[in-house]
């Protein structure tokens, strides 16, 4: 996904993809909890030559951009979590469509990312087969 990102940042800088107007000023924000994968991320930016301001922490409990609205989205959230302590954010103000099940955390990812989107803004994420089910949710 970084290697996509890049392209995009570049096709935006040139004005291509973007009805022809130039998109200089775009900025990448994100989140890790796992501290290996937040280093690797960071590593991948900066070999890349792109500034990013890529947090260490659970995005759920301690969202390190609780401001941010987006204009663009591009998210990969872990599948199928069952112990994400949804049972402590039954009251959280992103849960516009609902409070996600406390047993498995996709619809709270689907509805994290939408509370960050910007008006008319977009968003594209990957969520496991069948994630979005209206059976009960199985880790």
């Amino acid at each position: 996904m970084f290697v996509q990102s890049v392209e995009f940042i570049r096709a935006h800088a040139k004005g291509n993809g973007n009805g022809g107007k130039a998109k200089t000023d775009i900025s990448i924000y994100g989140q890790e909890s796992n501290y290996t994968t937040w280093r690797l991320a960071r590593m991948n930016l900066a070999i890349r030559g792109i500034d990013g301001q890529i947090a260490h922490g659970d995005t759920f409990h301690n969202d390190r951009h609780p401001d941010l609205k987006a204009d663009f989205i591009l998210a990969n959230p872990p599948f199928n979590i069952s112990d994400w302590g949804g049972e402590r954010l039954r009251e959280d103000k992103r849960w516009q469509y609902g409070v996600p099940p406390a047993g498995n955390a996709n619809f709270a990812w689907v509805q994290h990312i939408v509370y960050h989107l910007a008006p008319a803004s977009v968003a594209g994420f990957v969520l496991a087969n069948g994630s979005m089910s209206s059976n009960p949710a199985r880790a």
